[in-house]
């Protein structure tokens, strides 16, 4: 089964955040590289983190590339066939630990999180759409060499950005969902999310629309929109734990907000593709995998 044909017949769970994860397994996330850096230097560890998802209930895996880059593999030493193999070996561990349960999200990071310094929640970067496309071209390309089922364009902080990605994946021969990361009704740039959905309302390619990495109650009616601007297309939720990432410390603050009991009234708006993101871990998922099968 297709993972559109399963979106087509009800829920599937996606899995929580990575970096979590691997932070309460012990791992150094320091980097500018992120989780990213484990695909050279513990690939083991990113396995089994993608695991510890799987024994949650998660039915879909993001990859480890959310911020992976050819500049920041090569600044770690890896010419472009190298680091082409790690963007590779990202699809390929989630693709072990799902064990054939579980569909494979090759993570397409904004280039906002390959700056490494929070833009991703700002946007605006000052690259033109074509110049973003370009930045995106190259590791969609390494991704969808290692077949996932599907893209996750994801944390998508403005509409240039959307376009750009949309443009990147063009004739790639696999589908995408296309998630913002928001703040109330608008993305992180400033522009209303009627406009921001608008974008993948007659493009086939995609096949789920939504947020992600943003305040737990700011998914329902973002759903909501999503699923009337786009006409009833699958809708995709994977909210943070609430807390606020401050980019220059490297820390987060404040109350955890992430409440799992919301995530039924997600799926009667629309809402088909649900999980976590930042800080929500497999006992979040597990409280999902509960709430929507009560």
């Amino acid at each position: 089964m297709t993972l559109a044909e399963a979106l087509s017949g009800g829920v599937v769970l996606l899995d929580g955040g990575l970096s979590n994860q691997l932070e309460a397994q012990g791992c150094d996330l320091s980097d500018d590289l992120w989780s990213a850096r484990l695909l050279a230097d513990g690939p083991g560890e990113i396995e089994a983190a993608h695991a510890a998802y799987v024994r949650a209930g998660a039915r879909a895996l993001i990859t480890s590339s959310y911020q992976a880059s050819f500049g920041g593999f090569a600044r770690r030493g890896a010419d472009v066939a190298g680091a082409r193999r790690l963007f590779r070996r990202s699809v390929e561990l989630a693709r072990a630990a799902g064990g054939g349960a579980a569909w494979v999200a090759g993570s397409v990071g904004p280039y906002g999180a390959v700056l490494a310094d929070g833009s991703e929640y700002r946007g605006r970067y000052g690259l033109s759409v074509r110049e973003l496309a370009a930045f995106h071209r190259p590791r969609v390309e390494a991704l969808v060499e290692a077949g996932p089922d599907v893209l996750a364009l994801e944390t998508v902080p403005d509409v240039d950005e959307a376009e750009a990605l949309l443009r990147a994946v063009e004739g790639c021969g696999v589908p995408v969902w296309l998630s913002y990361t928001v703040d109330g009704p608008r993305t992180r740039a400033g522009q209303p999310l009627e406009d921001a959905f608008a974008l993948a309302a007659g493009n086939g390619q995609v096949l789920a629309v939504g947020v992600n990495c943003c305040a737990a109650h700011d998914v329902l009616p973002a759903v909501e929109t999503a699923s009337r601007v786009t006409s009833g297309k699958p809708v995709v939720a994977y909210p943070n734990s609430g807390e606020g990432w401050n980019a220059a410390r490297h820390t987060w603050s404040g109350p955890a907000t992430f409440d799992a009991g919301l995530a039924p009234r997600w799926a009667e708006a629309g809402a088909r593709l649900i999980g976590g993101c930042c800080r929500v871990g497999p006992a979040g998922i597990a409280e999902l995998h509960a709430a929507l099968h009560s």
